[in-house]
């Protein structure tokens, strides 16, 4: 099975997207993480759920994790609105992480060992050619799993 057979149509959020869009996008459809295009639309990023909830969490509550003991659930409350008027850019971290990126003729071997190797929740499946680049969709660990193991209980 080949990339451009295992990529499906992901969820995508631009670096300049609301980062209360992106969060909402993530809960609503219980996604570990989201793909962030740049502003040229090609793959830019990998948005981790967990970053998400990091933004949330107030520094010194991540410093002392003792402290969340003594937040009250009104201040629970208040810490989703630290998202509002911030961008998807501004929620990634220092140092964003480029998405691995397969080509569609890979083999789910060669998207596996990329996944694997980036530690990435998923992978992007882009065509290149002279008009640009376009991205075809997005492999999740878990669906990876699901066609390895399904083809792995079919030849066993």
């Amino acid at each position: 099975m080949r990339a451009r057979d295992l990529a499906v149509e992901y969820e995508t959020v631009g670096v300049d997207s609301p980062a209360t869009e992106a969060a909402r996008l993530m809960a609503d459809h219980k996604l570990p993480a989201l793909l962030v295009l740049g502003r040229d639309g090609e793959p830019a990023a990998i948005l981790p759920a967990s970053q998400m909830v990091k933004v949330l969490v107030p520094t010194y509550v991540i410093e002392d994790p003792t402290l969340a003991a003594v937040i009250d659930e009104r201040s629970a409350d208040r810490i989703c609105q630290s998202l509002s008027g911030r961008t998807v850019g501004e929620c990634l971290p220092k140092e964003p992480v480029a998405p691995p990126i397969a080509d569609p003729a890979d083999t789910a071997v060669e998207v596996a060992a990329l996944m694997a190797g980036a530690r990435s929740p998923l992978v992007a499946v882009v065509e290149k050619d002279k008009a640009g680049t376009r991205l075809l969709g997005v492999i999740t660990a878990s669906h990876l799993l699901h066609e390895l193991l399904g083809v792995a209980g079919a030849a066993g």
